[in-house]
């Protein structure tokens, strides 16, 4: 009798009850050498990185004394965001790390030179790239010492060294290359925000200061000439007198017109006295077009709020008036739980945008000093929508 042929023996020729011998293939894996790799950049990248931090802190440092140091360590901090990028892109390719970039700069906003400088000296991202890149440097010789000596000499227990290694370094870029948290990220928000704030609180009282000296100054200054005359008039020519006297008398009806005028701008006592709906309903009586005022409000909501709600709708209505061409349009207020929604419509042209020159810019930047919202919605041929929404504050 025949002995079988043992399986292992068969030929790879045979049927599909026969096993195939395992092809093949590197001991090491595609992510241990990703982490060869990396460990073996650690040393140029480190050393790079080191001497960019020693050299341009110390530059800055000798040239504080003269202009050019601050502006230096302002470039600096933004040269090592880059550098913080670059090690985040590297060990999300070799490590595997996922760590979100920072959030950038907030300088979309108005805002002078001093203070983007100011805000940038103070960035915590800059800061921690630059501590990230100046302790690196023996981290680098030692990684990459220890990871060619064993590629060499321990390469059956390189992938356990190389996996210890790059988990320091995972580690290191979690915990100094991650975004801001959500507290720095806010103070960078608010402290851009109190700039736009003081901004448009300088602009208000230029308009103020230029308003009355244009206005009711000028007249006032008229009115008192006109008065003088009148009175040295009196005896010679009475009626003469009469008809300054008429004039003056004129002149202050407009006079106290402007300072009316102003004062509406300034704060409208209809809104201290019987809140946002009345208020409102004011302004809509002033426009050139009809518009519907719809306002539901459980209560008055804190004065900042209420103003700044008060004067966005002027301003849109202004807009309305003098920009869209509307036959009709409408004021909807309601409060949707911690919010203030403000929404005015037109049945006008359309295309107003925040760049329109009309005061869209200045109207989003004072919402989103005060955590507000501010979107348009204007295509060509209308109709247009403008919501804006701040945060609700109870009166008290």
């Amino acid at each position: 009798m025949t002995a079988p042929v043992p399986r292992s023996l068969s030929s790879v020729d045979g049927g599909d009850d026969r096993e195939r011998l395992p092809s093949v293939r590197f001991a090491y894996d595609g992510h241990t050498w990703k982490e060869i790799a990396h460990l073996l950049l650690n040393l140029p990248m480190s050393l790079f990185g080191f001497v960019y931090v020693t050299t341009t802190l110390w530059v800055s440092g000798i040239l504080t004394l003269t202009v050019i140091g601050i502006p230096l360590l302002a470039a600096t901090l933004l040269g090592a965001r880059q550098l913080g990028k670059l090690e985040r892109a590297r060990a999300r390719a070799l490590l595997g790390v996922r760590v979100d970039e920072p959030t950038p700069m907030p300088w979309s906003k108005r805002g002078a030179g001093s203070q983007r400088l100011w805000m940038t000296l103070k960035d915590p991202v800059g800061w921690r790239t630059l501590l990230y890149d100046f302790i690196r440097l023996p981290w680098g010789v030692l990684t990459f010492c220890v990871t060619l000596v064993s590629l060499f000499v321990l390469w059956p227990v390189l992938p356990f060294v190389a996996r210890g290694l790059a988990n320091v370094d995972r580690a290191m870029v979690r915990g100094l290359l991650s975004p801001s948290d959500e507290l720095e990220r806010r103070i960078a928000e608010l402290e851009s925000d109190r700039g736009v704030v003081v901004d448009t609180a300088a602009a208000d009282l230029r308009r103020i200061e230029r308003d009355l000296h244009d206005g009711a100054q000028a007249r006032l200054v008229n009115l008192a000439m006109g008065l003088g005359l009148a009175k040295e008039k009196l005896l010679e020519d009475p009626d003469a007198a009469a008809v300054m006297v008429e004039e003056a008398h004129g002149e202050v009806k407009l006079a106290l017109q402007e300072l009316r005028d102003l004062a509406r701008g300034i704060h409208p006592a209809v809104l201290t006295d019987r809140g946002l709906d009345a208020a409102l309903s004011s302004v809509a009586s002033r426009c050139t077009v009809p518009v519907q005022v719809t306002a539901d409000l459980p209560a008055r909501p804190a004065p900042a709020i209420e103003g700044i709600a008060y004067f966005t709708v002027s301003e849109l209505l202004q807009n309305v008036s003098k920009h869209s061409g509307a036959r009709s349009a409408a004021v909807d207020v309601w409060r949707a739980e911690d919010r203030l929604l403000i929404q005015v419509r037109d049945d006008g042209r359309g295309g107003a945008s925040l760049d329109g020159g009309t005061g869209m810019r200045g109207l989003a930047d004072r919402l989103g000093a005060v955590d507000g919202l501010f979107v348009v919605d204007s295509p060509a041929g209308g109709p247009t929508t403008v919501t804006a929404e701040l945060p609700w504050r109870d009166r008290s």
